[in-house]
């Protein structure tokens, strides 16, 4: 029962491995089919714009302007948010330091009471001895 369920599991898995066919084709591989002497390529008008002039038409720079645009509103935003991580981190600094500083205070009033306790327990323990000694 277990090589038929492992069986069954190696085939599935392979299937859905070789499932597709191009899966090792190169990124920059052809899939146009070769053409044979007797037809040529069909151009788009873009393709036959550049190769005519050597400059690509106004739809395509304007493409460009557009993305250098997106490209300088994003470098403007991440600059944005730099500014307020900065602005963080110098609050986040005050914020541990008055932290620290409070903390430092807290535990040095924390053994100043200790010490007072310890001194109230010690004149308590001495008024207890001097009491037992009179009776």
């Amino acid at each position: 029962m277990k090589k038929i369920i492992l069986t069954a599991c190696l085939l599935l898995c392979s299937g859905v491995a070789f499932a597709d066919g191009n899966a090792f084709t190169p990124l920059n591989f052809d899939e146009a089919p070769s053409i044979s002497s007797s037809q040529t390529p069909k151009a788009t008008p873009v393709q036959s714009a550049v190769k005519a002039t050597g400059v690509p038409q106004a739809e395509e720079a304007l493409g460009n302007g557009n993305i250098q645009n997106a490209i300088l509103q994003l470098d403007n935003a991440q600059v944005d948010i730099r500014n307020d991580l900065l602005n963080l981190k110098t609050k986040y600094a005050d914020v541990d330091a008055q932290y620290k500083l409070v903390k430092n205070e807290r535990n040095a009033l924390k053994k100043q009471i200790n010490a007072v306790q310890k001194r109230i327990n010690a004149i308590d323990k001495a008024k207890e001895k001097i009491r037992k000694n009179m009776i």
